[in-house]
């Protein structure tokens, strides 16, 4: 996947992964540094413009926001046991059970 297409996913700006599946994002807890990383280099944008995005989306009834999970290993569960999860860790916590769609470094 590219930036933009992961991007688009956790900005809820489309919720179809390029398989045409419907994504099933997991985000990062609110205030970790994993998240601020991944929404500063994937989307551009700090985790609470992300936020006051979100809670518009939600408000206007026009999308879910990801599954909050607590940490990188709850975030790897999650994906290995749902084909259309979509999530970020850190790389030092990937491993067989989830599969790399975009790296950034």
């Amino acid at each position: 996947m590219t930036a933009d297409q992961v991007a688009a996913i956790f900005l809820g700006k489309t919720s179809t992964l390029p398989s045409g599946a419907t994504a099933a994002p997991a985000d990062q807890a609110e205030g970790s540094a994993v998240r601020e990383q991944f929404y500063t280099k994937v989307t551009g944008k700090s985790s609470a413009q992300v936020k006051a995005a979100w809670s518009r989306l939600v408000f206007s009834g026009k999308a879910t926001p990801p599954k909050e999970l607590g940490s990188s290993a709850e975030v790897k569960k999650f994906v290995a046991g749902n084909a259309d999860a979509i999530g970020y860790i850190e790389k030092s916590a990937v491993d067989a059970s989830v599969k790399v769609v975009l790296s950034v470094d």
